[in-house]
């Protein structure tokens, strides 16, 4: 008897709902926790069938599960819990977990369900899900920004080294422009003035041989600072974009054989320069005056650079595709070491010892050909010579367009 108290209080007070079911699936006892959740006193479920607590929808669900639970062949369901829906006297559905178990009491078999509201749980889960969800687009969001900051930062810093390196490349060339121009100034300057007192002092004694010998040298120092200024002024015209392309169509065999003429007119003692054209055509259809600047600087360097008793090769090709301009001498070379920098402005090869220049025409050659959008190539080797080459896209003057 005391048993049976102790065992009618547990169920009393339990916390989850406990319900007796006959074979039938027909409702015979509840405890006040089931009650409370189904929202039902228990005079109006006694001898109801169990489906009036399911909705529609998951009844089939119940029958399968307690029909399972019925035959002994599947006593693996018997105290399985098993997620379902609830449906209370108001209406509203609610999620529960419904385990049953079989027992055997006098000459029969009822089965009790014990049944766990899972709203709270349901909730806490949807709430945790929900919060994970909005802290996971938070840390996209975040990480998406601090990426966005990384890359702008990076992106900076990039910006601040490529100004750091054209500010250091600046003050380079500032140096380099005034080392050039302290020496390649004060050497034609001072020719100047020592030739025009030694001029004075021939006069009187009128001695015509050496007072035209110190005026060539005169004429010979105003055309080195003229070449000088002129690099210097075509550089300028090129950095504030003054210089533009003007094609036309011209003889190019006619134009090579009067440059090599002036040029041969300013070679040193026994060079000579050798031209050849290669194809049938002549025609070409370019700027003159940029390819003549960038000729005679490629030649002027030439003579410059090799010495007497030298050949300079000049020839000129049209082919299909392009027009090729070569220039090769046999003179001083450029180191290896110095192929990379040769196209800088001011810079120098290491190999030049005092032979004047300002190193600013092989600069102004390869803007000149970059505005006529071509390439310059050249191969070189210290001691053994050096070889331009210029390579332009065939181009078509307007009247013989195809």
């Amino acid at each position: 008897m005391e048993n049976a108290k102790l065992l009618f209080a547990i169920i009393e007070n339990a916390i989850d709902g406990i319900i007796t079911i006959d074979n039938r699936g027909r409702i015979e006892s509840l405890n006040p926790s089931a009650l409370k959740i189904f929202g039902y006193k228990q005079e109006e479920l006694i001898g109801k069938d169990i489906s009036v607590l399911m909705p529609k929808t998951d009844k089939s669900k119940y029958d399968n599960y307690f029909f399972h639970c019925q035959d002994r062949q599947e006593e693996k369901n018997i105290g399985t819990a098993k997620e379902i829906r609830g449906l209370k006297k108001d209406g509203a559905q609610f999620p529960l977990r419904l385990a049953v178990s079989r027992v055997q009491f006098q000459d029969r078999i009822i089965y009790t369900g014990f049944i766990h509201d899972l709203t709270k749980e349901k909730e806490e889960e949807e709430y945790i899900k929900k919060y994970s969800t909005e802290l996971e687009e938070s840390v996209e969001s975040r990480t998406k920004y601090l990426n966005q900051m990384l890359y702008k930062l990076e992106k900076a810093k990039k910006e601040a080294h490529i100004t750091l390196e054209k500010e250091k490349a600046l003050n380079r060339m500032k140096i380099h422009f005034v080392s050039m121009a302290s020496h390649e100034f004060r050497t034609p300057l001072s020719s100047i003035q020592l030739s025009v007192v030694l001029i004075e002092k021939y006069l009187p004694i009128s001695d015509s041989a050496q007072i035209l010998k110190h005026l060539h040298k005169i004429k010979n120092a105003i055309a080195g600072l003229n070449s000088i200024l002129n690099d210097f002024l075509s550089l300028e015209k090129l950095d504030v974009g003054i210089v533009k392309p003007h094609y036309g169509s011209f003889d190019i065999v006619e134009f090579s054989e009067e440059l090599t003429e002036e040029m041969q007119l300013i070679t040193k003692k026994g060079q000579i320069i050798i031209y050849q054209h290669t194809g049938p055509d002549r025609e070409i259809h370019i700027d003159q005056n940029l390819l003549r600047n960038c000729l005679i600087n490629l030649m002027t360097n030439a003579i410059k650079y090799s010495g007497e008793h030298t050949r300079i090769e000049f020839s000129t090709e049209i082919n299909k595709e392009e027009y090729i301009f070569t220039i090769k001498d046999n003179g001083l070379g450029i180191p290896e070491e110095d192929h990379s920098s040769i196209f800088y402005p001011f810079f120098r090869a290491h190999n030049i010892d005092n032979i004047p220049g300002t190193g600013l025409g092989l600069t102004i050659v390869l803007r000149y050909v970059d505005l006529m959008s071509g390439k310059v190539h050249f191969e070189s080797k210290q001691g053994a010579g050096t070889q331009f080459t210029l390579l332009f896209k065939k181009m078509y003057s307007t009247n013989n367009a195809l």
